[in-house]
């Protein structure tokens, strides 16, 4: 028998399960019926009969085929579905209702002669040599696109061959209706299209064709691995239904609007997909904060998948937050896509991920290669890596033989600065920074390990334990947020007592500090018993001090008190990077103290310590130390902490993100470390000769 094409399945026919076949019983069993489905006309004799039995007529083509120009070219089999017919119904004459909805969808009922060549060597053989099992309306397809090669390290177009159905556009469409539900029911089969979400768009046409776009859409509601190309939605690029579907009662899908989104701002692309992959919606979890714009990968083989990238590239694949309904997403998926050109893709918050392509096989291909990240960079966090980290060994570097060359796409994707930008101190609400610049970096360096070279590690927290903008993205803002409310409970011996320490904190400035001139009307005199007044002052002094960073005894005492609050209530929940855990239980087994110094005061530490997503993890410090015990940017201070842990200053390895105290370590005698993490102010060259540097505090540790 012929082998089938794959268009009667997805275009006609519901795939209910089949009806069980009994064998028959030549003893008992009347003769089986003649019917049988048509796959091809059989060849006629000269009295127009084929062995005696006469042959039915072919089922002639309506007013509107008829009307098209045929189109038959050399290099493309005609597809045999155009003449699959029921027998029974043209010898009845029962022709006039083929067209119409669920007539002659098959719900499973399909003859044997449809399932038994793939079943035997010679139907496989044919199967497996010239036809392919995805319907098409194209030529051929390659994710390599025209001027590359397969050794280029990164593809940016596909080869998508040339049209085949242009020349008859029912059959372009009837074509692209079966190949939109073919592919929901391939992506329902990964686990991306359950429960009816998920859904796909392809249009077809346009300027490089001479004609007008037509999309084609799924519909909103219907089981993915049901679907068929009747209920498929044809619309043009105002959204207006040039033909809607054949299965009555159906919505186009809630994605319409953001396929249109990008179909407008990226003009090649010619299909945009949308799944609820598990992994893609767990990608967006990974920072527990959920403030990452965000997800970093890089290093992995398939990013060559993704369009754009290459194995060493640092892929940022922008993510968005959810609403209540997808219509709403419009605005911010616009945004991302006009800020990351180089992404074909988006991940939506807790939600699933939108990705697109040239064609409907580079965007399948693209989305495949993009959910593979997604699963890695869940599955590394696991390990307690992280998946935008470049790694420090295990990976070929071309430094190794020759300077480095910068490709023109790593330098699009580098931070260009002309001067060396002053860190800000941490624990004092840094903004995060951009530098991929670091995150690459392939300068060579001698990383300490402990126990071998030092007996405890003393670390920072802002940009090596925890995220250097969750102060600035997280606490500040909470403490401005709920400062009128805080206040307004507060009793009046807390209420004088505050005002007191802040106005101290003012008066301690420099005459020229903005925070004090902000202030210069503080220091008049009110009335303590003037509640309102104390209030309205409490609520101006923690404003302006916390407008210019401002370290300072009275303003850290009253945030410390708001923070416990709010992490006491849920609100607040200490963010923590990946490694950070695996680290500290590998000090623990091995018998190396680890103690924290940060100029957040003791109190604040152990309160985000206390309240991380992985609970309370303050009993594996075994000190606490903040600027009581003197400025991280000085010397002084080191011998000062060292001498309370009654260790030698060399004994102690100090990691920190700032260059400024890394040196002030160094200079007290400790052995000093450079943490890098996304976010964290680039690096000077000098500190990058100078110091060693760690992209996971796992690195330090190892020797004995």
């Amino acid at each position: 028998p012929n082998p089938t094409s794959q268009a009667p399945s997805t275009s006609l026919h519901r795939r209910r399960p089949h009806r069980i076949h009994q064998p028959h019983n030549t003893m008992t069993d009347p003769p089986p019926s003649k019917k049988r489905v048509s796959i091809a006309e059989p060849a006629a004799s000269s009295n127009g009969t084929n062995g005696g039995r006469s042959i039915a007529p072919r089922r002639s083509m309506g007013p509107k085929q008829m009307s098209l120009k045929a189109f038959t070219p050399d290099n493309y089999s005609d597809d045999e579905d155009d003449k699959f017919f029921h027998d029974e119904d043209v010898v009845s004459g029962n022709t006039t209702g083929i067209n119409e909805p669920g007539k002659g969808w098959t719900n499973g009922a399909i003859t044997p002669q449809f399932t038994l060549h793939p079943y035997t060597r010679s139907g496989r053989l044919q199967l497996y040599s010239h036809h392919r099992r995805w319907i098409n309306f194209q030529s051929s397809w390659s994710r390599i696109g025209a001027g590359s090669t397969e050794l280029d390290a990164v593809h940016s177009e596909s080869s998508s061959g040339k049209s085949v159905m242009t020349g008859c556009l029912l059959d372009e469409a009837r074509t692209v209706r079966a190949l939109v539900a073919q592919l929901c029911e391939c992506f329902y089969k990964q686990g991306w299209a359950t429960g009816t979400g998920g859904g796909v768009s392809i249009r077809v046409g346009g300027p490089k064709e001479n004609r007008p776009y037509r999309v084609f859409v799924a519909p909103s509601g219907v089981q993915k691995e049901d679907m068929v190309g009747d209920d498929v939605f044809e619309l043009d690029m105002d959204r207006n239904v040039v033909q809607p579907p054949k299965t009555p009662n159906l919505r186009q899908s809630a994605c319409t609007p953001l396929w249109y989104v990008v179909y407008k701002h990226v003009p090649s692309a010619m299909c945009v997909i949308h799944t609820h992959s598990m992994y893609a919606q767990l990608a967006t979890l990974l920072d527990p904060t959920e403030q990452s714009s965000v997800l970093r990968v890089t290093h992995l083989e398939m990013l060559k998948g993704v369009g754009n990238h290459s194995y060493d590239s640092i892929l940022e694949i922008p993510i968005i937050d959810n609403r209540p309904s997808e219509d709403l997403l419009a605005t911010q998926l616009e945004q991302v896509i006009l800020k990351y050109p180089m992404c074909n893709a988006v991940l939506v918050r807790r939600h699933g991920v939108y990705a697109w392509g040239d064609s409907w096989e580079q965007a399948k291909a693209q989305c495949e290669s993009f959910d593979y990240l997604f699963e890695t960079a869940v599955k590394m966090k696991s390990m307690g890596l992280e998946s935008g980290l470049v790694p420090v060994s295990g990976s070929y570097r071309e430094d190794e033989v020759m300077e480095v060359e910068t490709s023109p796409l790593a330098k699009k994707q580098k931070v260009e600065t002309t001067t060396t930008t002053t860190p800000t101190p941490a624990f004092n609400a840094a903004r995060a920074s951009n530098n991929d610049h670091d995150l690459e970096c392939s300068t060579p360096t001698t990383i300490p390990l402990v126990p071998r070279d030092a007996k405890l590690l003393l670390l920072d927290i802002e940009g090596t334990t925890t995220s250097i903008s969750f102060v600035k993205d997280v606490l500040f803002p909470f403490v401005l947020e709920n400062l009128d409310e805080h206040v307004s409970k507060m009793d009046a011996d807390a209420l004088v007592e505050s005002v007191t320490a802040l106005r101290m904190d003012v008066e301690a400035l420099d005459a020229n500090h903005p925070s004090r001139v902000q202030m210069a009307d503080a220091f008049l005199d009110f009335d303590m018993a003037d509640l309102v007044a104390v209030r309205s002052s409490i609520i101006e002094h923690v404003k302006a001090l916390m407008a210019h960073d401002v370290k300072a005894t009275g303003l850290k005492a009253l945030q410390g008190k708001m923070w416990k609050a709010g992490y006491n209530s849920g609100e607040l929940v200490g963010h923590l990077y990946s490694d950070f855990i695996p680290m500290l239980q590998w000090c623990k087994s091995n018998d190396v103290k680890v103690c924290i110094y940060s100029s957040g005061s003791i109190g604040a530490q152990k309160l985000l310590f206390g309240h991380t997503s992985e609970g309370d993890i303050t009993s594996y410090f075994d000190a606490h130390f903040d600027t009581t015990s003197g400025s991280k940017r000085e010397s002084t201070s080191y011998g000062t902490i060292a001498s309370k842990l009654g260790v030698k200053p060399n004994e102690v390895i100090f990691v920190t993100d700032l260059e400024a105290e890394a040196r002030a370590a160094r200079d007290g005698g400790m052995t000093a470390v450079m943490a890098v993490r996304p976010g964290n102010a680039p690096l000077g060259e000098e500190a990058k000769q100078e110091l060693p540097v760690v992209r996971s505090l796992l690195q330090l540790c190892g020797a004995d």
